[in-house]
């Protein structure tokens, strides 16, 4: 197996295991909701949360930008000596923008856990 297929396999393995934890986290979060039980919070935990989901989103929006930012460098200079690399750095570039969504991700839920 070379490195390439190496490396997209175990992205592959990380974003089940993330995406099946969201989807774990999602379904169990709040089964007093479900119930149709009223449930108060305080406003400084609603204030926190929401701080917290706009930090998820924006520094992960940062990191992808980052990350975007230093593959794309890298793969447009081995495009210039090798096009027919160009679907292998696509898949690349998407798995370093993949970094916002699992922010977004991440907000969403905190914002289903508040509400």
């Amino acid at each position: 197996m070379t490195f390439g297929k190496k490396y997209i396999a175990a992205a592959t393995l990380v974003t089940l295991l993330v995406v099946t934890g969201a989807l774990v986290t999602w379904l169990v979060s709040s089964p007093a909701q479900a119930q149709g039980v009223a449930v108060t919070m305080d406003p400084s935990l609603v204030r926190w949360a929401f701080a917290s989901a706009a930090a998820a989103a924006g520094l992960a929006t940062l990191a992808a930008g980052y990350a975007v930012a230093t593959v794309g460098t890298a793969a447009v200079g081995a495009l210039a000596e090798k096009p027919e690399l160009f679907g292998r750095l696509l898949v690349l570039v998407g798995l370093a923008e993949g970094i916002a969504i699992y922010g977004l991700i991440v907000a969403v839920l905190i914002f289903n856990r508040v509400s």
